[in-house]
């Protein structure tokens, strides 16, 4: 299972890609809602989640967590208990934790990216704190994974799903939505 957190501000096509290309790929997505069900997003579209932080459980069956990027919805993902205890959960139990556009800054606040291959949107590696910035879309370092933003959103939603399903099944669904890289 994936959860997929959503504060207000977040940048639409950096969450909605990954969910629909992990569901294509027959992965449980739940979208979380940081303050209520009711998310509005950073281009006022207004979103439901299927429930809230305080309703979610942290056990065996989550495999990964997904933070996007925009703001302010990056600051309040990372202002939330629950949001820090659902990455430290993942690090704790070795699950993967993605981040895209601003949302690698929460990872890289948390000490998380030393040493680690990473990528966020331009502006924001000073806040990757001791991480290799790397001059990809997408990088993977371990359970991480972290993309520069919308533009890439669908090479991130790919790559999750080579790391939760397999690889072929990431070229599977690239070839179904005729993506061109």
């Amino acid at each position: 299972m994936v959860y997929v957190f959503l504060a207000n501000g977040f940048e639409e096509l950096e969450a909605l890609a990954p969910i629909d290309i992990l569901r294509r790929a027959g992965v449980e997505v739940v979208t979380v809602g940081v303050d209520s069900t009711e998310i509005t997003a950073s281009h006022k579209v207004v979103f439901n989640a299927d429930t809230t932080v305080d309703k979610i459980t942290l056990d065996d069956k989550l495999e990964m967590i997904v933070l996007p990027g925009g703001m302010p919805g990056t600051l309040n993902l990372e202002n939330n208990d629950y949001v820090q205890a659902a990455i430290d959960y993942c690090v704790k139990n070795d699950k993967y934790v993605s981040a895209i556009c601003a949302a690698p800054s929460i990872l890289g606040h948390k000490g998380l990216l030393k040493g680690r291959k990473a990528v966020c949107f331009p502006g924001f590696e000073k806040d990757l704190e001791g991480a290799e910035i790397a001059e990809i879309g997408v990088a993977e370092d371990g359970k991480f994974i972290t993309a520069k933003g919308a533009g890439v959103c669908i090479e991130f939603a790919l790559k999750l799903v080579e790391k939760l399903v397999s690889a072929e099944k990431a070229d599977e669904i690239k070839r179904g939505i005729q993506c061109q890289n």
